[in-house]
């Protein structure tokens, strides 16, 4: 069975290299992959003043839930993502998955408007991919 997944990576250090990363990374493991526009946004839950980049994904893959989630985290600790960044509010890479099919997992993040705007935007793709299963 192929399942629809929506994901947002964010950064907030060395945010064009470690978005670049994570797209290198997130196409090779999901080659049908595609990313809506990056934008840059207000840090949200932080104490330190340092915007992100955020950018919104959507992909296809056989891949149960907890496998897509494993890979994704695979991925931030590739680009050096560790536990100790969080207590300095440098965040290299975050990678989440928002959505699994029908199924709305962090629902606070999936209302944020620059995730909204992401959807919107990858709506053409979401449509091509079905018409490709």
């Amino acid at each position: 069975m192929v399942h629809q997944c929506v994901i947002c990576i964010g950064s907030n250090c060395d945010r064009e290299a470690n978005l670049g990363f994570a797209r290198q990374r997130l196409a090779e493991r999901f080659p049908n992959i595609c990313f809506a526009s990056e934008l840059e946004t207000l840090p949200l839950e932080l104490h330190s003043a340092d915007l992100f980049s955020n950018q919104v994904a959507l992909f296809h893959s056989e891949a149960g839930e907890r496998q897509v989630i494993d890979t994704l985290k695979a991925i931030e600790r590739a680009a050096g993502r560790c536990q100790a960044d969080t207590a300095t509010d440098k965040i290299r890479l975050d990678i989440d998955l928002l959505r699994y099919d029908d199924r709305v997992l962090k629902p606070d993040d999936w209302h944020r408007p620059y995730v909204e705007e992401g959807v919107k935007e990858l709506a053409p793709c979401q449509l091509n991919n079905n018409d490709n299963e």
